[in-house]
């Protein structure tokens, strides 16, 4: 897989391993805020310029670094494990991309 892992698939399965077109699509910049709000997409605030009440980060005295980086509901947001031990599809993957097996 691109993402580097291994993974059993089916023989009666159809597939098409490879990345998908246009990878400059992300670098392409709006230019105006009004242009993402045609496309639905809502202004986002930082956490760290919230109140306590608000986010986990938010508070503090003038221009306060926010602490461990976190969701909204106090979950860590970098580097937790999401993925469930217990998925069925995790005998079909061999080895992760990291190199350690499921």
């Amino acid at each position: 897989m691109p993402s580097g892992e291994l993974r059993k698939v089916l023989s009666t399965c159809m597939a098409t391993v490879g990345i998908v077109s246009n990878s400059d699509h992300a670098l392409q910049s709006m230019g105006k805020a009004g242009r993402n709000r045609w496309k639905g997409i809502k202004p986002r605030n930082r956490g760290v310029a919230m109140n306590p009440v608000d986010h986990p980060m938010g508070g503090g005295e003038g221009r306060s670094s926010g602490g461990h980086p976190r969701s909204r509901k106090g979950k860590y947001a970098k580097g937790e494990k999401t993925r469930s031990r217990t998925k069925a599809s995790n005998a079909l993957i061999i080895q992760r991309k990291n190199g350690k097996k499921l």
